[in-house]
């Protein structure tokens, strides 16, 4: 059974950074998309950025991008999402996903539904 583990969130003030970390287990060889997601109480989950199995392609919402960097290590299981420049806005509960990367992934990579498997959430909390 294929589990994710993101690391505790934390307390940030505007322009803060902060790392994010998804470590995987019990994952069957095969080729994965790793995203993160976030949701804000109330609100739909929504995508933020992804990155496929080696490294080489790297999606981001438009409203991440320039401040927010996605990567991973393979050897270690782990994806990792930096985030930089942090609005208040964006204190949400972020959660990593995994799914088998079809051929057709570069269109709905920013759903929800190619991604079988979800972490439990870590909570980005504003420290005001």
């Amino acid at each position: 059974q294929v589990q994710l583990v993101e690391s505790e969130g934390g307390l940030i003030q505007a322009g803060n950074s902060l790392r994010l970390s998804c470590s995987a287990s019990g994952r069957p060889y095969g080729r994965y998309v790793t995203a993160w997601f976030r949701q804000a109480p109330g609100k739909e989950r929504e995508f933020v950025s992804a990155v496929t199995w080696n490294g080489f392609r790297k999606y981001y919402a438009d409203s991440v991008k320039g401040r927010f960097a996605i990567s991973r290590d393979n050897d270690k299981n782990t994806v990792y999402l930096q985030m930089n420049s942090l609005e208040s806005e964006e204190t949400d509960v972020y959660y990593c996903a995994e799914g088998l990367e079809a051929a057709d992934f570069f269109v709905y990579y920013h759903q929800e539904e190619p991604y079988t498997d979800w972490g439990q959430g870590a909570q980005v909390a504003d420290s005001l």
